[in-house]
């Protein structure tokens, strides 16, 4: 599993940032493009979030007394981080929201997707599209004070090749001249890997790659903190340095207590100044997000854009409203070890026999999309031509299941070389995940399937269970999908594993290997028809939320590509 990349829907996330995962009715990850500038007018709010626009909070003498007192701290809830906050080495997406406060990348990226700066104030690209130089800014320090500069650049792409690093950044993968060498022990260094000066540093790829200036531009690691101990081939010492972070972002980590809160505390040092508000806690303990709201525990949730969720937040009349759709899609894993799940046809009977429609969209007063392609409807590589919507179809999924083999058995339950034809999900504790195994259970037992679901209500003890491999289908979404690319890369990196289609390899480095958005649309557009009929995973919906949040709160700023933006400048009015 890919630790802070992929998390289960149903769980609880009530704040969002870069590295946030999906999540169920009453959280959220993403967030609309602009600030949280809203309407004014209460009266025109039911057009307004017609039109996607924000609504303003009606009544703030309905504020809780909790809320009103707070002057210098902002509260949100998460679900459950497991305190690993340095990036590249978090357990979960819940640790890269933590994280995202800590540490501020050289590249971020505007409300459409685009490449901004950030801690570079600049990049250049050579002729040939294989060398990206980065001008960083001038005087970046980290939080404890100590300069940044080209060689910390330099150090945590250099780790990242490390031959005992085993996590989730793209950065191993996109190619640089010299990496593999150094990864095999072969050499002290990356060739590819030049500073330049303390304010300039390069580095040089094997072959172009569309997406290098926001790969490249992630999170920079203190040489002197974090390379201190390094040597290579082992980095099991930067677990001791997950509970003391030096990052160089708006906060600092001031206390973890597991399982209640994650206290930050303004840093100083920050490069755009030390943040407005000089507390930010992340509030841990589980607990439902309308009542943290309501008793005013927490300043911000997230909620599924269901009418009846529109009027509750409208009614509270404090919270500032905000439509918005998330760069994701969910998707049920399914295990492609189990032989039943090794045939497409199955899969697609599976796919027909699962009222998606229902599940996804009516259940939820249409604040959702069936999703049949590994990218948001947001995506400039978004299309629906020649795809498959596998429209619930319960006479066509039988037939499926006929075809390949699966016959009825007495007690309804369809055989095939002796064998039941099961499907055991894993679920995690939600009303979501109810509504979902009611009607999944209903519609695979008109096909002949038994369905056997399994609950967990402790997100660590599902995981352990999925990565054991027993399982058949688990519910999961995908982070926020800054490119095209991150929505497929799932299916060519070897995290689905018993999937390996050549051409959508082939197709996926082909899209990579050119800027011409419309190049790249061709090739996606290929890949999403491959995937469509394949199924290595049964794609589920796109989500329409709300975000919400104290009408004291001033400068919220979301996008559906970086999350949470200028948090320095969030205050409480």
């Amino acid at each position: 599993m890919r630790k802070s990349a992929i998390l289960l829907t149903s769980l609880i996330l009530a704040g969002s940032l870069l590295l946030s995962a999906c999540s169920s009715d009453n959280a959220g990850n993403t967030a609309s493009s602009g600030s949280s500038n809203v309407s004014s007018n209460s009266n025109a709010a039911n057009s307004a979030v017609e039109a996607n626009q924000p609504i303003a909070a009606s009544d703030m003498s309905k504020l809780p007394g909790l809320a009103q007192k707070r002057t210098d701290t902002i509260i949100v809830g998460l679900t459950n981080p497991s305190g690993a906050f340095t990036p590249y080495f978090q357990q979960s997406g819940y640790d890269g929201n933590v994280s995202s406060l800590l540490y501020s990348r050289l590249v971020t990226q505007d409300d459409k997707g685009l490449a901004v700066p950030e801690l570079a104030e600049s990049w250049d690209i050579s002729d040939d599209q294989l060398t990206y130089t980065f001008h960083l800014r001038k005087d970046l320090k980290f939080s404890d004070g100590s300069p940044m500069t080209a060689d910390d650049v330099a150090f945590t792409w250099t780790l990242l090749y490390d031959k005992a690093y085993d996590g989730d950044s793209m950065i191993p993968t996109i190619g640089i001249k010299g990496g593999q060498d150094y990864k095999d022990g072969k050499a002290t260094s990356i060739e590819g890997i030049k500073v330049i000066d303390p304010l300039t540093v390069s580095v040089t790829l094997e072959k172009p790659i569309a997406t290098a200036p926001i790969v490249l531009g992630g999170e920079i690691l203190s040489k002197a903190y974090y390379g201190k101990d390094y040597k290579f081939g082992d980095l099991e010492y930067i677990k001791k340095l997950h509970e003391n972070p030096v990052g160089n972002g708006p906060y600092k980590l001031e206390k973890f207590i597991p399982g209640q809160e994650v206290r930050l505390v303004a840093n100083e040092y920050f490069y755009l100044g030390k943040p407005k508000t000089e507390h930010f806690i992340y509030k841990t303990s589980e607990g439902d997000t309308w009542q943290y709201l309501e008793t005013g525990e927490v300043d911000y949730g997230s909620f599924t854009a269901t009418q009846d969720n529109l009027k509750k937040l409208k009614d509270m009349g404090y919270l500032n409203i905000v439509p918005y759709t998330p760069s994701v899609y969910g998707y049920l894993a399914v295990n492609l070890g189990h032989e039943a799940y090794k045939d497409k046809n199955v899969r697609q009977a599976l796919a027909y026999g699962l009222d998606r429609q229902g599940i996804y969209v009516d259940a939820n007063q249409g604040a959702g999309q069936v999703a049949n392609i590994p990218t948001a409807p947001i995506s400039w590589s978004y299309t629906e031509d020649g795809i498959n919507p596998y429209a619930y179809d319960p006479e066509k999924a039988k037939q499926i299941l006929d075809d390949a083999g699966w016959t009825v058995g007495s007690d309804g339950i369809r055989v095939k070389d002796g064998k039941k034809l099961t499907l055991h999900f894993l679920g995690s504790k939600s009303p979501a995940t109810d509504i979902f195994i009611a009607v999944a259970t209903e519609g695979f037992k008109e096909i002949g399937i038994d369905f056997q679901p399994e609950v967990f209500a402790d997100f660590n003890a599902l995981v352990a269970k999925y990565e054991s491999g027993d399982y058949d289908l688990v519910s999961f979404s995908t982070p926020m999908l800054s490119d095209p690319s991150d929505g497929v890369q799932q299916f060519i990196d070897g995290e689905i594993k018993g999937y390996d289609n050549p051409k959508v390899k082939e197709l996926y480095y082909e899209a990579l290997s050119t800027s011409d958005t419309e190049q790249r649309k061709q090739y996606y557009a290929e890949m999403y028809k491959i995937l469509n009929d394949e199924l290595p995973v049964i794609f589920t919906s796109y989500r329409k939320s709300y975000y919400a949040y104290n009408g004291r709160l001033d400068g919220v700023i979301n996008n559906p590509f970086a999350g949470f933006q200028d948090v320095n400048n969030w205050s409480l009015k």
